[in-house]
This record gives C-alpha cells, structure tokens and sequence, in this order.
C-alpha cells in the first residue's frame, strides 16, 4: 500500500520490434514506421504534492543524468498547459541505462505526465497535447501499449498482437552510451521499403549504429547464437539489443549466462 499522497507511476522499458527510416518529413525529422513494444520493467516515477517542481534521482543509473531532464520538462509544460498553481516534488528511480534506445527519458517523461494528471485532478487531454512537443517517442510512451507509430513516430495506431503481449524478453547493452542525433546522422538516406510484418522487418539505424559502437555486432552475435532465442534485433537508435524467447526459463539461462561487462534485463512484453 503506498503512502498516502504518494503517487507512482512505472515508465516501462520501449522496445521498437522494427524500425523503419522511410525519408525526411517537411520539418525536417525523419519519417519512420516502427512497432513499439513494452517491457514490463524499466524506470520508476515517484511524486507528491509541493510548493515548487522539484526531481530527486536515484537508481543504478542515477549518476548518468546531469541538470534539467525530460522529466522537468514535462513537468513544467503539463503545468504551464492545465494551468495548475501546485508544485510537486518528483523523484525518478533510474534503472535503465541512459541513451540505450530504449525510451529512457521518453518513458520518464510520460510516467511524469501521468503521474501528474492525477496528483493535480486534471483531465488527460493535457498530457496528450503537450507529450509531442517533449519528445517523438513520448506519445508512445504515453500510451505504453504496442502501437505502430508513423510521421516521427508520433502517428500512433494501437496494434493487438497475441504473439507480443506475455512473451520473454532479455535486454542487453554493452554499456556504451549512444547518441540519437549521431547514429540518425550516419543513416544512409536510402528508403528500403515499408513496414509489413514486423518479424520480416528490420531496422534501418542498426548499420549506422554499429558503425559507432561496434559492440553492438558481439551483443547482436550473442544472442542470435543462443539456441532458445526466436528472435533478435537492435531497439531504437541503440545500443540496447533484445531477443525474444518461448518461455520464461530459457530467458533467465540467457541472462544468467550473459557476459559480465553487459547490463542485462529479464522482463515481458506488456
């Protein structure tokens, strides 16, 4: 049982089963088609009412974060847009690595603005018009639930997968920190064609991404040599790599087996 006036709200772990690059949109971002998926593990948000936005971090990889974060930004514009008079003090429980393509201050930033919708008693549409300004994977975030995204990312269309929701997944990350802006950078401008079945997909930022953290190769290598993995694959720009299992034994041989210097996840999609 919580503490009374104490909220949480989890900001599980983003998976992109796929993620295609397709062109540049007139603003100037890039066009994707990608299918989000959710882990049920990750970040942790914590919050109370207060005077002022404050944010406390902690967690494993607290250390990693430096000044102002999305989660301060999402808090402050979602009070600026529902035009709240309160304050709240935050902390942030940081498990997952930073810059690790898996939705880390995206997924932050939504469990704050969720969080927030019911400490402050205001309606959703708030979190839901300011969540694209924050970030293109925020929305998705927002939702938490496996969507195909489109335009940014930020197009969503939620997708009922039988084959997504309940199954094992390890996540590993060499623990090289990855720069969005500098893979996208390396991407080769060429449009391979459009996301069908996200199995037969693939992901366009996994070249580029290698070529900058050649690590990413020997985590991909390692788990597509384990014998109980159905599938492998690189999530968003990197470096987190995940593989999918049939059940939950053979994922935990896998972590349990997983090289020493690798930050790993044993988790389910949601």
């Amino acid at each position: 049982m919580r503490p009374e006036g104490v909220y949480t709200e989890p900001a599980p772990a983003k998976l992109n089963l796929a993620l295609h690059v397709r062109g540049k949109l007139p603003d100037g971002r890039h066009a994707l088609e990608t299918l989000f998926a959710f882990c049920t593990d990750g970040d942790r948000v914590e919050g109370e009412e207060a005077d002022d936005v404050t944010l406390e971090v902690i967690g494993p990889f607290a250390g990693a974060l430096a000044g102002d974060n999305l989660v301060l930004t999402a808090a402050c514009a979602l009070r600026d847009a529902a035009q709240v008079d309160r304050g709240a003090a935050l902390r942030l429980v940081k498990n997952l690595p930073v810059a690790s393509g898996i939705g880390g201050g995206s997924a932050d930033a939504a469990a704050a603005l969720r969080l927030l919708t019911q400490l402050w008693s205001i309606d959703p549409a708030h979190a839901i018009a300011v969540a694209p300004a924050i970030g293109a994977d925020v929305p998705a975030c927002l939702l938490s639930l496996t969507a195909r995204g489109e335009g940014a990312g930020d197009k969503l269309e939620l997708v009922d997968d039988p084959d997504i929701a309940g199954t094992p997944v390890l996540l590993v990350n060499p623990l090289e920190p990855l720069s969005t802006g500098a893979v996208f950078a390396r991407w080769d401008g060429v449009d391979h064609g459009p996301l069908g079945a996200w199995r037969d997909g693939r992901n366009d930022l996994e070249v580029p991404a290698r070529e900058l953290v050649p690590a990413i190769g020997d985590v991909l290598d390692w788990l597509g040599a384990l014998p109980e993995s159905t599938f492998v694959r690189m999530s968003g720009s990197g470096a987190t790599c995940f593989a999918l299992f049939a059940d939950g034994d053979a994922r935990d041989a896998a972590a349990a087996a997983c090289p020493d210097q690798w930050w790993r996840l044993a988790s389910f999609l949601r």
